[in-house]
Formats: C-alpha cells, sequence, structure tokens
C-alpha cells in the first residue's frame, strides 16, 4: 500500500512531489459528520459552529501570507523628519507634518517615524525656546540684584 503523497513514478522537472487535487486537503474538517450521521432531531439546517475547518480562509483572524508579498513603503518625508529633528528641530516639524499627509493620502508607512519626528522636533524647540528666555532672564535678574546694596541703589 503506497502513501497518497508518494509520486508514482520518479519525479520529472517542474513537477510537485505530490499529486496535485482540485480542492484544498485542508479546506474539509475531517471530524465534521456527514449528513448521513446526523442524530434524529437535528434537522439539516442546523450547523455545528465547530464543524468548520481553522484551516479554511473563511475562520476569524485568519492572515494569508505570500512569499514576495510586497508592503507599503516607507515615507521618505518620515524619515527626514525624525532626523531632521535632532539637528533642526523646526524642519523636524514641518516634515512631520507634511508626511502624515501624504502618509494619509497614499497609505504609506511611517506614521510612527513621522510623529516622533513631530514629538522630538516640538520639545526641543520648546526647551531652545525656554533656554532663550532664560538666558535673557537670569543676567537682567543678576544686574537687577547687583545694582543695589541693602536695597538702595548704587551710583
Amino acid at each position: 500500500m503506497s502513501h497518497p503523497y508518494d509520486p508514482q513514478d520518479p519525479q520529472q522537472p517542474g513537477q510537485p512531489p505530490y499529486p496535485q487535487s482540485q480542492s484544498d486537503p485542508y479546506s474539509q474538517n475531517p471530524y465534521s459528520q456527514d449528513s448521513s450521521s446526523q442524530t434524529p432531531g437535528s434537522g439539516s439546517g442546523s450547523q455545528d459552529p465547530y464543524a468548520q475547518s481553522p484551516y479554511s480562509s473563511s475562520s476569524y483572524g485568519a492572515q494569508q501570507y505570500s512569499y514576495g508579498q510586497q508592503t507599503a513603503p516607507t515615507n521618505v518625508l518620515a524619515i527626514v523628519a525624525l532626523v531632521s529633528a535632532f539637528f533642526i528641530p523646526v524642519a523636524g516639524i514641518v516634515c512631520g507634518h507634511l508626511a502624515l499627509g501624504q502618509i494619509k493620502r497614499t497609505g504609506e508607512n511611517g506614521r510612527g517615524l513621522a510623529l516622533a519626528g513631530l514629538i522630538i522636533g516640538y520639545v526641543l524647540t520648546a526647551l531652545i525656546v525656554l533656554m532663550i528666555v532664560l538666558a535673557i532672564i537670569i543676567p537682567l535678574f543678576i544686574l537687577g540684584t547687583v545694582g543695589t546694596v541693602n536695597g538702595i541703589p548704587v551710583g
């Protein structure tokens, strides 16, 4: 007795090592009952919810992958936004907003990169503005206190 997937004759070039059939062997559930062995009282309209094969393409959550499946490319402006946010934060903010608009329109990847560029750009811009404000206020405060001795203006 031979196995059903053993080739009957030596494998020819270009032929698969198993016989091809028209139906998918995984689309049928070997544990389901045929209509002749149904219990009395179970009508033909009732279906067993567990009779569907977990390997069929219509099962919930099933994803089909194929070799060579192409994914959407990453948006170039999103990459530019992330990189430039560290060096020129305002450029990171501008490129991040432009990238998000393109990603929404074209469906490209890179939304996380664009958001990271935006966040880093805004945070670094806020830090730079804070440093500039402190660089102006602190010397004025020091000069204001040095110019007085015990509350009496000197000079």
